[in-house]
């Protein structure tokens, strides 16, 4: 959950508990910049956010979750992991369509430079939109658009003056005008103009250009969401906007009333985290730090492997248990 100066983290446990974590945003450099809230820069780090603040609490909640299963997640293989989705994600939505576009222009005759911009930004909605239709149907995923849900309605109650509650915070849609779904929407249809200046250049030197306009196309489309979200009270910028709302029926699901606890742990956490006051009658669900997990689980990793130990060398009374076996036919 970002909040204005902070962000923070919830996970549920797999023992059932909810474990936090809160980061001070304005003690990185970035933020601390004077520069980060200067129009189109902000939106550069609100990417640098994306790209290396979230990836390491992504990184951080899977090694949680990981840890419930036995199973310790090293450095190696989150690199190699997060090397593989950014090159996948950059071949699926830059590479692929000006591929099919230069195919299908090859195909065809009379189709103008507008005419393959055009294409190009249509099938890269069309690659988006079916990408998200189909992580949509895993189980695992589904759960994170629940979450996100989730995430979103909390966020509505809190600008409403609702007490942080699940009964108050079910009241209201999945949906949410700052959505990063939305964002992502924008970031498609700026794209398309972005990449109309890359026209008759050849394959290398579009893929090329297309990663390097990759940081304008952010900082353009970060300031029209947030010019959209200012004057979302107008009907002709409510409807312009609209799209998103839409696209977020795929990327938000309703929660259950435990994913909407570990959402309040977080928002709570992060308005204590920039000194804001908790709405008067919210709920404050059980909760410890990601820290104290960790010392939880390490301290029981250790134990189970000195009993290990003690048993393997036949220590009294460190036996293992008899185990039943099935009798030979």
């Amino acid at each position: 959950m970002r909040g204005r100066d902070a962000i923070a983290v919830a996970v549920r446990h797999p023992d059932g508990d909810v474990v936090w974590e809160a980061e001070r945003l304005s003690d990185s450099i970035v933020h601390r910049h004077r520069a980060a809230g200067w129009p189109f820069v902000r939106g550069l780090v609100v990417l640098y956010e994306t790209l290396v603040v979230g990836t390491k609490w992504l990184t951080r909640s899977a090694a949680i979750s990981a840890a419930g299963e036995g199973v310790e997640l090293g450095g190696g293989v989150v690199a190699l992991t997060l090397t593989i989705s950014l090159v996948f994600g950059i071949a699926l939505f830059f590479v692929l369509p000006l591929f099919l576009t230069q195919a299908a222009a090859s195909a065809a005759t009379g189709v103008g430079t507008l005419g393959k911009n055009l294409l190009e930004g249509a099938i890269r909605l069309v690659v988006f939109v079916a990408y998200l239709l189909l992580i949509s149907r895993s189980g695992e995923i589904k759960r994170v658009f629940q979450y996100h849900g989730a995430e979103h309605m909390s966020i509505h109650a809190l600008e409403h003056g609702d007490p942080l509650t699940p009964e108050k915070v079910r009241q209201y849609p999945t949906a949410h005008q700052r959505c990063g779904t939305e964002f992502l929407l924008v970031v498609v249809i700026v794209s398309i103009l972005a990449f109309s200046l890359l026209a008759g250049q050849g394959l290398v030197a579009a893929i090329l250009g297309r990663l390097a306009l990759i940081p304008v196309i952010v900082a353009v489309s970060y300031e029209v969401l947030r010019w959209g979200a200012k004057h979302r009270s107008q009907p002709l910028v409510r409807w312009i906007f609209m799209p998103g709302i839409w696209l977020q029926s795929i990327t938000t699901r309703q929660p259950d009333d435990s994913m909407i606890e570990v959402a309040i742990v977080s928002l709570e956490e992060a308005l204590r985290a920039d000194g804001e006051a908790i709405p008067e009658g919210s709920v404050h669900p059980a909760r410890r730090t990601m820290a104290q997990a960790d010392a939880e689980t390490r301290a029981a990793r250790e134990a189970a492997e000195r009993e290990a130990s003690l048993v393997a060398a036949g220590v009294p009374g460190r036996e293992p248990e008899p185990r039943d076996e099935e009798p030979f036919a």
